[in-house]
């Protein structure tokens, strides 16, 4: 009988950790072009992106270069201070975009040009994403508001 039980539970223990394992290799196999990276510009341009690969792009949108086409489609750049990379993006910007502004883009590069399926603009006058921040820092270039 106490060999029964021992079986029982062995059996029990490993199906448990069988399902454990299966249930990570499953949400891991899901989340993978779920999870995107940002980069800064600098970054971008020093370390480029793999052919194909989808990542977040965050800074400020260099005063200037906010050009809006005939169509739906608008080019501008994204700066941190040390480095400016091409943007364009197909779609309606959101309403507090603004040169002069952080943003964060998802997308993809293609050739030298940061191809934009998402564009995130600041809400408010102080909000600025962390990412951006972080970046702007590392740059020496961020100003805290009101300074």
């Amino acid at each position: 009988m106490k060999s029964l039980k021992k079986k029982r539970r062995v059996q029990v223990l490993l199906l448990t950790a069988f399902a454990l394992v299966l249930a990570t290799a499953l949400i891991g196999y899901s989340m993978r072009d779920g999870i995107n990276f940002f980069r800064s510009p600098s970054q971008v341009l020093s370390e480029p992106p793999k052919p194909g690969e989808t990542f977040r792009i965050g800074g400020l949108v260099e005063t200037g270069s906010l050009v809006r086409g005939a169509s739906e489609t608008v080019t501008f750049s994204v700066t941190d201070g040390a480095a400016t990379v091409p943007v364009s993006f197909t779609g309606v910007l959101p309403d507090l975009f603004n040169e002069g502004q952080g943003m964060i883009g998802t997308g993809k590069m293609e050739g030298e040009v940061f191809i934009a399926s998402e564009i995130l603009a600041k809400h408010d006058e102080s909000y600025m994403p962390k990412e951006v921040i972080d970046a702007l820092k590392e740059q020496g270039v961020y100003q805290a508001p009101g300074s």
